[in-house]
């Protein structure tokens, strides 16, 4: 008796209620033209700088959804580096981050190349540099096999009380079902990519042909499909970010759909809603991107050094907490009383102004610009 939908005879032919998907297709596909318009208008500064922005949260927010954390600031040097932005404050980024980068950058950047195995072994290798996830060693650059786990079990909870919430297909299956799988997402050309973005989602998922990565690189395939759905290499969305939100919700869609039948109206109606909410959150990224170019503007003649440029740029992007003299000195790898020097220079220059309020610590915030 089949348990999940790859066990299904009629394996893989998802159907769907169209009545029901197709006026939220519509709607996302509005949205997403409107957004694009605002964006085209903003000039290509604006643009790079909100495009470097979604693309660092879906790496960071992808791995966070899989329990992976990963530093911001690296991320955001190693995608600027590639995509040849200049940006303050750049620093070195590790081997294992450069990687996913690459996965990512490849998958929207050239958005229209055909989907080969070849391609995809690529991606698992970037993610994987090392040949081990954690402490175990994984085959890498090529589908699971035997010699792991049989059948590969998607578990949690402590050890003799796992719960089981899905089973992949048996590792002889997967040439064949790789195979299909990429021909559909080659050839199919009348699905629209947004849909074709969902269905690759679940489709590549409930293969899960790798040993480890399959959900980042599902996640990637679906940002392929996004960005031919936009016509652009350019994000000005995550879609990974809004999920991190719903992570929850995010697995228990997947393994009830999983559990159903091949009807997956359930999984394109909440991936559809997801990604409409991601949109709304571009919202914000766009008011943060407007907020720092016209920071920039009024203080493009205000003599900065390297530190304070740094921090600066910190603090527009949203730094969590209050900044203090402290803080500042830790993070620029200086003393107390240069980290002083630098805040005092920004009151004087009105670049800074002193939070109200008590405490044994002074905080500096960015003055309102109106």
């Amino acid at each position: 008796m089949a348990i999940y939908i790859h066990q299904l005879p009629h394996w893989p032919g998802f159907t769907w209620n169209h009545e029901l998907v197709s006026p939220l297709l519509a709607e996302i596909r509005n949205r997403q033209g409107r957004l694009l318009g605002r964006m085209e208008a903003l000039g290509f500064s604006l643009q790079a700088e909100a495009n470097l922005q979604n693309l660092t949260m879906d790496v960071v927010k992808s791995g966070e959804i899989e329990g992976e954390i990963l530093d911001p600031n690296q991320v955001r040097s190693s995608i600027a580096r590639r995509l040849g932005l200049q940006i303050a404050g750049m620093v070195t980024s590790d081997r294992h981050v450069d990687g996913v980068v690459e996965m990512l950058l490849d998958a929207t950047q050239h958005n229209q190349q055909t989907l080969t195995a070849e391609r995809l072994f690529g991606w698992h290798a970037a993610l994987f540099p090392t040949g081990r996830s954690g402490m175990y060693k994984i085959t890498v650059g090529a589908w699971r096999n035997h010699t792991a786990k049989d059948p590969m079990q998607v578990v949690s909870g402590a050890m003799g009380r796992e719960k089981i919430h899905f089973v992949a297909p048996d590792a002889n299956r997967l040439e064949e079902e790789m195979q299909r799988f990429i021909h559909w997402f080659n050839e199919d050309r009348q699905m629209d990519p947004v849909l074709k973005a969902a269905v690759a989602h679940l489709w590549f998922v409930t293969i899960h042909p790798f040993d480890d990565g399959n959900g980042r690189i599902a996640r990637a395939i679906a940002d392929c499909q996004l960005s031919r759905a936009d016509q652009s290499a350019l994000r000005f969305y995550s879609m990974s970010a809004q999920i991190r939100k719903e992570r929850t919700a995010y697995y228990d869609i997947l393994e009830s759909t999983q559990k159903a039948s091949m009807d997956i109206t359930k999984w394109l109606t909440w991936f559809l809603q997801c990604l409409g909410r991601s949109l709304d959150a571009s919202q914000e990224i766009l008011a943060t991107v407007l907020h720092k170019a016209r920071f920039w503007e009024k203080h493009a003649t205000t003599i900065l050094n390297s530190r304070q440029q740094l921090m600066l740029n910190k603090l527009l992007d949203g730094f969590e907490g209050k900044m203090n003299t402290s803080k500042w000195a830790k993070m620029t790898k200086t003393s107390p009383d240069t980290a002083l020097r630098d805040i005092q220079d920004l009151l004087n220059k009105k670049v800074l102004v002193k939070e109200v309020g008590g405490g044994r610590s002074t905080n500096y915030s960015l003055p309102i610009i109106l």
